[in-house]
This record gives C-alpha cells, sequence and structure tokens, in this order.
C-alpha cells in the first residue's frame, strides 16, 4: 500500500509541475475544471486523492498535455502493471 501512495504523491507533484510550467494557481485551474472548490486540486496534487476519469480530458486541456501523454502518465502512476503491458518496447 505504501508503494501506492507514493506513487499518487509522484503523479500529484508531476501534476503541479504541468499546472506551474501553465502559470496556473489552484484556483485557476480549480475554475477552468469548473469545480466548486480548488482544495480538491490540492488533494490531488499532495497524492491524497484521484482524478475521476471522466475528468482526464478536460484536465489534460486545461494543462497543456496531450490527453494521451496525460493518460499514459495518470495510468504509469495509478496502475504501473497495466500500464507496462499495454507500453512496453518490444525492441
Amino acid at each position: 500500500m505504501e508503494i501506492a501512495k507514493e506513487m499518487r504523491r509522484d503523479l500529484g507533484y508531476w501534476l503541479k509541475v504541468q499546472r506551474e510550467k501553465k502559470g496556473l494557481t489552484q484556483s485557476q485551474l480549480a475554475e477552468l475544471l469548473d469545480l466548486k472548490y480548488y482544495s480538491f486540486v490540492s488533494q490531488v496534487e499532495n497524492g491524497s486523492c484521484r482524478i475521476p476519469q471522466e475528468l482526464y480530458a478536460l484536465w489534460a486541456d486545461s494543462l497543456g498535455v496531450e490527453q494521451d501523454e496525460f493518460a499514459k502518465t495518470v495510468l504509469e502512476h495509478l496502475e504501473p502493471g497495466l500500464h507496462e503491458i499495454l507500453f512496453r518496447s518490444d525492441g
């Protein structure tokens, strides 16, 4: 279980970096995502909760990240075994 928490924290850090690259505060991102409270962004960034899958595309677009890159990164951190099966190099 501790590895899963660490992976969520790592993903949260990546999301924070993407947000900061875009020059957004947590509040501004929350507004783009049509979230009632910016604290959800904070919780995702600190690894205490996950982004609902139905919001992946909106988060990607709001952060200026290609949707496929966003999905791969989320999958790599939340489902590393599945990510390995789907994206391992055969060469």
